[in-house]
C-alpha cells in the first residue's frame, strides 16, 4: 500500500478556484468505481491550506490516477496560482486501520 499526503497553501482569491477543480477530479476519480485507491482533499481552518490524502493499493493505480487529465488541470492550474510556499509532500507507511481502507 502506498499513502501519500500533500499539503500546500494557495492564494486567499484562489480558494474557491482550487476546490471547484478539486470536485471536478474527484468526480472523474468517481467514475473510475475502483476498489484499488482512496481519495480525500481537505480545507484547513486558516482557509486556504489544503491536505491531500491518498492510498493506493499499488504503483499501477497511483499511475493511472496521476494522468487523469482533470488532476492534471487541477495540479497546473494549483502551481501557477502562485502558491504560497511549496507543497509538502510526506510518503507514510500504515500501522493500523480501524476498517480496511483497500
Amino acid at each position: 500500500m502506498i499513502i501519500v499526503k500533500v499539503t500546500y497553501t494557495v492564494k486567499a482569491e484562489f480558494v474557491q478556484e482550487n476546490q471547484e477543480n478539486i470536485k471536478i477530479f474527484m468526480n472523474d476519480f468517481k467514475n473510475l468505481n475502483s476498489n484499488e485507491f482512496r481519495y480525500n482533499a481537505y480545507l484547513c481552518n486558516d482557509g486556504k491550506t489544503f491536505v491531500h490524502l491518498s492510498h493506493y493499493q499499488n504503483e499501477m493505480i497511483q499511475s493511472t490516477l496521476l494522468e487523469v487529465p482533470s488532476f492534471k488541470s487541477f495540479q497546473e492550474q494549483r502551481d501557477a496560482s502562485g502558491l504560497e510556499g511549496s507543497p509538502e509532500i510526506v510518503v507514510m507507511e500504515p500501522v493500523a486501520f480501524s476498517h480496511e481502507i483497500v
